[in-house]
Formats: C-alpha cells, structure tokens, sequence
C-alpha cells in the first residue's frame, strides 16, 4: 500500500482514526456488556448459593442437634448404672435405645462404650461383642483425656459390616468428673447426601459438609473414590481461617477438579462448615448464551463498518502512494540522469588523467635509472608520490562510477589485515586508537582486494568522522557457519570482518538507509553517501553481504561477511618463486596511439630486454602480423580510434593467431571487465617496469621467452 511519508500521514490519519475506532468502539461496548452480564450473573448466582446455605445450614444444625439430645437422652438412661448393671440388663436397654434410633433417619446406631474401650449396649446389636474394642477412634481416643464435650470424627468403616459413618461421641457423665466411657451416635452420610441432592436442583450442583479441618462428612455429588480430606494448596481452608463465619470465593475443586463459584457457611455450635457451589462453565454458559443475540448483529455490524472503513482508507492511501511513487520515480530519474552524466565524465576523466599519469610515472622511472644528485633523487620521490596519489584518486573515481573492473584474488585476511595499519593511521587522526583482533586459521575468501581495500577506508573514515573528539577503532575477523537464512539472508561459510568505533552511533530511523546510495546525515559538502554504498555494494558483488549495528550514542559496528573459498592463497603453499631473469630479447608489437605513452612503453620493454615494433591503430596492428613477423606478444591499449579498439583487436588476434600472446593495457574502459572475463590479461595504467614485467611474466610463462644467440 506504499510508503507513509510524513505529508501523507497528515491526511491520512483522520481515516486511520475511523478504522481503528470502528474495531475498538463496537468492542468495547461489547466487552462492556459482557462485563456488566457476567458481574450479575455472579450476582445472581451467589443469591443462589446464599439460598442453598440457608436450607443447608439449618438443616445441619437441626440434625447435630437432634444427635446431641439423642446422647442426653441416652445418658439418663443409663445414669448411675454400673457397667455390670448395663450388661444384666442390656436387652431392655437395647430395646430402649432401638424406640430412640427408629424416630431419627440420620442415625445409624447408639452405643455405649466402657472405660477401656469395650461395648456395653448398643441399638443394633444384641448382645454386644464383648472382644470388640474401640478404644483406638477417634471418637473414643478424643474423650479420653479430657472432655471434648460433642465431638464429631471423621468417616469410618464399621468393623462389624462395611457400613460406613461417622460418630458423634460424648463423654458418659460420673460423680467424680473422671472417665467412665462413652455414648456414641453413628451418623450415616446417605441422610445428608440424599437431602442435598433433592434442593440442589436449581439451587446448586455441589454441596457438602465438612469439619473445620477440611475433613468431609458428607457431599453431593459422591463417589467412592473421592478424597475424603481436603489437601494443602486448596483455596477454601485459608478463606475459613481468614473469615470464620461465612464467605465467597472461585476455586478449582480438588474433589472432581472443576472450578465453582463457591458459598461457605459455620454450623452454629460445631467446628462444622456447608458449603455449596455452581460450576463457572454453567455461569459462562449463561454469559454466551445472552450475548448470542448480540453478537448475531453486532459482529456483522461491525465487520461491515471496518470493511468500508478500511476501504476507505486503503484507497487514500493508494492515491497518495502513486503520486509519491510518481515523485520519487522523477527524482530517481534526474539523480539517474546525473549520476549517468557524472559516469561518462568520470571514464572520460579516468582515461585522460591515467595516461598523463603513465607519462609521468614513465619518465621518473627512466631518470632514476640515470645518476643523480640528491637534490634531484628528492624530486623525483616527490612527483613519483604524487603520481601514485593521483593514481589511488582516478581508482576511486572509477569505483563511485562503478566502471572499476573487478579482478577476484584469494586471500587469507589473518596475513592481509595487519598490512593495512600504516594505510588507516595515514587516514585517520592520531587521537584515533587501532586496535586488531585478527586470529590465525581464518578461511581463505575471495574478492577484489583493491575494492576489500577501499570498502575498510570507507568505512575507517565514517568512524573518524562519528569520532570529533578522538576513540577507538577495533578491527575484527572471525569464522562464520550461518545455518538460519532469515537472519542476514545468507547461509553457509563466511569470514566475517567487523569495523566497531566507539563514536556517536546512528539514529534508531536512520540505520535502515545507511548503505542506501548518497544517504547521508553529513552537512552539506562532507559526504556524498557513496561509501557505505561501496561497501554494500563489494559484498554483495563478491557474494556476501554487510550489516550495520548502532546504538545511538555508543558507537557503530559495520561487518562484512565475505564468502569462503577452499581455494590456497596466492603463496600459500610454498615460497614464493623467484622473479623471472630474463636474458636475450623477443619482439613485441606494441599498439598505442598515444605518443608520449608509446615512447615510454618502449623504453620500459627495451629495458627489460625486448625488441618493439610500435604501430598506432589496430588496422596497422593487423597488418604488421603477416606470416614470419616474428612477433612474442603483442601489447595493446584498450581505447584506440577507429572502428576496432583494443579487445576486438585482441579477439582477432586470438581467432588468427592462436599462438600469440596478448597483453591489453588501459587506465579507463567499459570493455575492460568483458575482456578481463575472456581471459585476456588487463594491465592498468598507470604502470612501472616492474608492473610491466610481471605482467608479461603472466602471459607469457617462464618457457615461452626467447633464448639469446
């Protein structure tokens, strides 16, 4: 949908405003309604479980309290009878207490314990089981010491039967206040269970009963495998401790593992609390079956106001995305427009000024070979050094032009990099630290070293300038395996290169554009935006690719990942050979229309050791290479007049004379880098002897040179 500039985003935001407010209006009135409906259906719900207690609550209290005159009842029948008397009589006793346990539904039995522990009568039983002993209850264990006064213990399993209870126990009254047994009431759950599952319909759909220790007596729904006890973490104990008598709370139940909106309530009179809960699955229920009907319109309602809303908007937008689409491609067009101008000129400049340079460069070399005095020997360092300076100029012309041709060579970066200290001292300042951190066994890459070269100045010089006030500098090459290609964009093995100063960093919105051409934050006059282009532009050229990392403030990290190469390093796998020593002479044709060059050519090749025969086009070229010439090698410029230049001169050559050597010469040409791919050998102006004779060690090869009679 394009690019959000700041003029579009001034129009654009009243729409962008009503697409967002078309979403957030609709739901949030939504949420508010779900909001407000789920808080009175807890409402509701919570009237709900207060109405569940107040039936659970008075019933409970009833019934304990029938089980407590039960035990009084039955301790003033048995008062002052001795525990030979009960037994003499324990079958009128037993059918006393069989009329007391027959009017009340909730008791299982009543039992009358001695001292130790043993049965005296009991309702159910006749004659008791003298053998039996419970002296090991609860029950009976918590009367023992001292008086508890009613005490209700846990669910037992009756060792005669399976039938399972609890007891409520109280001590049997003496007239010296100390232990004499106990009464004891067995209370059958079903009573309870069997209550609440007839009110929990459409009241609640658990209830329970429990002690205060989490024990339970009683619950609804029941299953035999249930816990009996509730475990540490739960969430109802610390309510009770926190409010003794009554409260709310949501919990996830330990007993089925459902979570409940969940009502408490104390027994009065008992360390006993009801509780009853509704599920918050059926609350939610509740909640999405009111706002079905909501939802059925207002969702449609609302999709529908985005869709035109967002319409709306995408349409705007597209119509200011074209027009600044269309202003961009007009800018684009004239930038391209100048940028193309400034490369012809560049070429054109490049051509002329390296074969001024080649004549100046020329003729200091063959008046060094002429004695001087030291006088003289100091000016002739002095233009040789402005010739290689002037040299290094035209190489970066032709870089910002992208006309350099690109020659790849490998190289081992752990040798390469400490050689350009003294080169980056001379470009930055001295309050500027260098500090390289380039270990051995890097793997070997493969790039243009001049471009490698001037990528690292580019880069150096950046950080000087982020540096006014001086830092450092910190120069880092590592191994690098890149499994994941979302990262960089790049997988495989690289050597990494990094450039770290310790300047004032790049804006957070800047550092998306600082490899874009001619981006620059720089005052008008101190950037063109080009270097960061360059370095860009030779690692991806070369197969890599280079990333930037800023932190506003401190500092900038600039890394190139160059690809490995498994090829040896030039020299890498013996010592370097001995330069050619040449003796005789062997016949050059040399093309070159330029004078001034041609007479220093040939007095480079004569100085070496070989014949020249100098013609000034590659019409004459041609022509001077009939059968039995004799020619070695033929060294021509690229750019000449006429309707041939240098390569197809050299294609030619290559077609009809097969066995003849060709070396190719220029200081500027678009041909260069097509040739250079064909395989012909490109010497660049401008060039010394020594240049000149390594490039004829390369094309012609230690055995193709001519012995001497």
């Amino acid at each position: 949908m394009g690019r959000i500039t700041p003029k579009s985003r001034t129009i654009l935001w009243p729409l962008q405003l009503l697409v967002v407010a078309s979403l957030l209006g609709p739901a949030s009135f939504f949420a508010y309604t779900a909001w407000d409906d789920y808080r009175h259906i807890v409402q509701q719900s919570d009237e709900r479980i207060e109405r569940a207690l107040d039936v659970v609550q008075e019933h409970s209290l009833k019934a304990f309290q029938t089980v407590e005159r039960t035990i009084s009842e039955t301790n003033e029948v048995m008062r002052d009878l001795t525990p030979e008397q009960i037994l003499a009589e324990e079958a009128r006793l037993q059918r006393r207490l069989r009329r007391i346990q027959d009017t009340l539904p909730q008791i299982e039995a009543i039992w009358v314990f001695d001292k130790a522990g043993h049965p005296l009568v009991s309702s159910t039983v006749l004659p008791v089981p003298r053998g039996l002993n419970n002296s090991d209850r609860d029950y009976f264990q918590a009367q023992v010491d001292q008086d508890s006064g009613t005490f209700i213990g846990r669910p037992i399993t009756a060792k005669i039967g399976n039938i399972r209870f609890f007891v409520v126990s109280q001590r049997r009254p003496s007239p010296d206040g100390s232990f004499n047994g106990i009464v004891a009431v067995s209370v059958r759950p079903e009573h309870f269970r069997d209550f609440y599952g007839r009110i929990s319909r459409g009241l609640a759909d658990s209830i329970a009963l429990l002690r205060a220790d989490g024990v339970f007596l009683a619950r609804y729904p029941f299953r035999e495998n249930d816990v009996a006890q509730l475990a540490p973490g739960n969430s109802l104990l610390p309510a009770i401790q926190n409010n003794h008598e009554a409260g709310f709370l949501t919990t996830l139940s330990q007993v089925d593992g459902i979570e409940r909106r969940l009502g408490y309530r104390r027994v009065p009179g008992y360390p006993l609390y009801v509780t009853t809960g509704i599920e918050t699955a059926n609350m939610w229920r509740n909640l999405w079956s009111g706002m079905k009907q909501l939802l059925a319109f207002g969702v449609p309602a609302t999709l529908g106001l985005f869709a035109i809303s967002l319409y709306a908007l995408r349409r705007t937008r597209s119509f200011h995305a074209e027009v600044e689409r269309r202003e961009v491609a007009e800018a684009a067009l004239k930038q391209a427009q100048r940028l193309e101008a400034v490369g012809h000129l560049t070429g054109g400049v490049a051509h002329d000024f390296n074969n001024l340079l080649m004549v100046v460069k020329g003729n200091v070399d063959r008046l060094r070979r002429y004695p001087a005095e030291e006088r003289q020997k100091r000016s002739l360092d002095a233009i040789e050094t402005a010739a290689v300076r002037g040299a290094s100029l035209v190489r970066q012309l032709l870089s910002f032009s992208r006309q350099q041709t690109h020659e790849p060579e490998v190289v081992s970066l752990s040798g390469y990099l400490p050689g350009l200290s003294d080169i980056l001292r001379s470009s930055l300042r001295g309050d500027i630290a260098i500090e390289m951190q380039v270990p051995p066994g890097l793997w070997n890459t493969k790039v243009d070293l001049n471009e490698l070269e001037l990528a690292i100045l580019n880069i150096a010089v950046n950080a000087r300038d982020a540096m006014p006030q001086g830092g450092r500098l910190l120069i880092e090459a590592w191994n690098a395996t890149l499994d994941d290609p979302d990262i960089i964009g790049l997988k495989g093995e690289f050597v990494a290169l990094s450039l770290t100063d310790t300047g004032c960093g790049i804006p957070e919105d800047v550092l998306p554009h600082v490899f874009e051409p001619f981006f620059t934050t720089k005052e008008v006059g101190k950037g063109t935006g080009l270097g960061l282009s360059q370095v860009y532009g030779f690692a991806r050229q070369s197969g890599g690719t280079a990333t930037a990392l800023a932190t506003q403030g401190r500092g900038t990290t600039i890394t190139l990942y160059l690809p490995r190469t498994m090829e040896a390093a030039a020299g890498a796998s013996g010592p370097a050979a001995e330069p050619l020593r040449r003796s005789g002479q062997g016949h050059v044709l040399l093309v070159e229309d330029n004078a001034a060059i041609a007479e220093v050519t040939r007095a480079n090749l004569e100085e070496i050791g070989f014949r020249v025969t100098h013609v000034t086009d590659a019409r004459a070229a041609l022509a001077a290479l009939r059968p039995g010439a004799g020619f070695d090698l033929m060294f021509s410029d690229i750019v000449m007049p006429g309707d041939l230049n240098g390569v197809d001169l050299a294609r030619i050559v290559r077609s009809q004379h097969p066995s003849l050597p060709v070396l190719l010469a220029t200081g500027y040409s678009s041909m260069a880098q097509a040739a250079m791919d064909e395989g012909f050998t490109i010497l660049r102006k401008p060039y010394d002897t020594a240049e000149l004779s390594a490039a004829i060690d390369r094309v012609l090869g230690p055995l193709a040179l001519k012995a001497s009679a």
